[in-house]
Order: C-alpha cells, then sequence, then structure tokens
C-alpha cells in the first residue's frame, strides 16, 4: 500500500476513533468508576470492535449488507437497544454515583465486556466502514494489504481511547470527575439513548 494512500486511511481511521460519542462516554465513565486500568482496559477492547468490522470490510462486508439488508436491520436494532439500556443504566446511576462513590465501581471484566459490545453495537461504525473505509479496498488487495487496514483501523482507535483514559486518570482530573461524576453519568445517558433514538428513526422513517 503506497504510503500517500495509508497516511489518508490514517486520517479517516483518526477522525472517527476521536469524533465524539458513545465510545468516548463509555471509556469516561469506565475511567471515573475504576481509574486507570479500567479506561485503559475498556479502549482496548473496544478497538477490538472496530478491528472485527474492519475485518468485516475488507472480507466484502459492503457487498453482504446491500445483498441481505435484514442482516443490516438486524444489526441496528439489536445495537440500538443495547446503546439504550446503557443509556438508561446510566441515568440511573445519576446522584446515587455523587453520593456513594462504590455505586459507580467499575471491574476491567465489566469494561472489557462493554468496551467491545459497545463498539459491536454501534451501527455508526458498520457505516462508517462500509462509508468509508471500503472505500480503500479492491478485489485485487494482497492479504498483507488487507491486514494493514484492519490493523490501521484497530491500532489508531485503541491508541486514541488509551490516550483518553490514561489522560483523565490523572489524579487531579479524576477527582474532579468525580465530584461531577452525577452530570457525567446523566450526560453518558441522554447521549447513548439518543443515538439508539437517532438509529431506529434513520432505520424506520
Amino acid at each position: 500500500m503506497p504510503i500517500s494512500l495509508w497516511l489518508s486511511l490514517a486520517a479517516i481511521c483518526a477522525a472517527g476513533a476521536m469524533s465524539p460519542g458513545p465510545s468516548l462516554a463509555l471509556v469516561l465513565r469506565h475511567t471515573l468508576g475504576g481509574g486507570r486500568s479500567p479506561g485503559v482496559v475498556a479502549g482496548v477492547f473496544h478497538a477490538l470492535g472496530v478491528g472485527f468490522y474492519a475485518l468485516l470490510t475488507v472480507l466484502g462486508l459492503g457487498a453482504l449488507m446491500a445483498r441481505f439488508p435484514l442482516v443490516f436491520e438486524t444489526i441496528t436494532v439489536v445495537g440500538a437497544g443495547y446503546l439504550a439500556w446503557l443509556g438508561i443504566k446510566a441515568l440511573r446511576a445519576g446522584r446515587a454515583a455523587a453520593l456513594d462513590p462504590d455505586t459507580a465501581a467499575t471491574t476491567r471484566r465489566q469494561a472489557a465486556r462493554e468496551g467491545v459490545l459497545v463498539a459491536l453495537a454501534n451501527p455508526k461504525l458498520i457505516l462508517f466502514f462500509i462509508a468509508l473505509l471500503s472505500q480503500f479496498v479492491h478485489p485485487e488487495m494482497s492479504a498483507t494489504a488487507r491486514a494493514i487496514i484492519v490493523a490501521t483501523a484497530m491500532v489508531i482507535d485503541g491508541a486514541w481511547y488509551v490516550l483518553v483514559a490514561v489522560a483523565l486518570s490523572q489524579s487531579r482530573v479524576l477527582e474532579w470527575l468525580r465530584l461531577r461524576s452525577h452530570w457525567i453519568n446523566r450526560a453518558t445517558g441522554v447521549i447513548l439513548i439518543g443515538l439508539a433514538l437517532r438509529v431506529v428513526w434513520g432505520l424506520w422513517a
């Protein structure tokens, strides 16, 4: 793969990773609830979910979705439901998390599970890969070039969210965030539920 083409790919992946949304809210929530370690784990496992979609893309995800639209609709509805459920959980944490830090506690196992599931359940990721990443794939592409695409998407996503978790876990920043945890939980809940509703509305509008 020419370096100029790879740089374009890296820029698109970086823009996708850095855009605010449920993934950022997830890493923030786990960093807030458990410190650096759960936040980093959430970021790494989110990257694994991104890598999975990148792999499907280089194997022909776009053609599959065009041929079997019901598959895409099913994934979209299930994903929207999961995001809404996470949003409700965050809203219910609300004030309780501010009064009792233990109610917001999280573990690395929970962070890993939610990290990968939020990536897989986010319909925006599917659309992102079909619309943008698939532009870098062609039938004659070598296995090495396909592997580079998958690795680039996964590494950039993981590096960004690990960096976010490390930055947020600094003692002063983390303490400031914890004092405002109820507002962060509410904002996270609204973001997740809003995305879920937007996805369902776009599907059936």
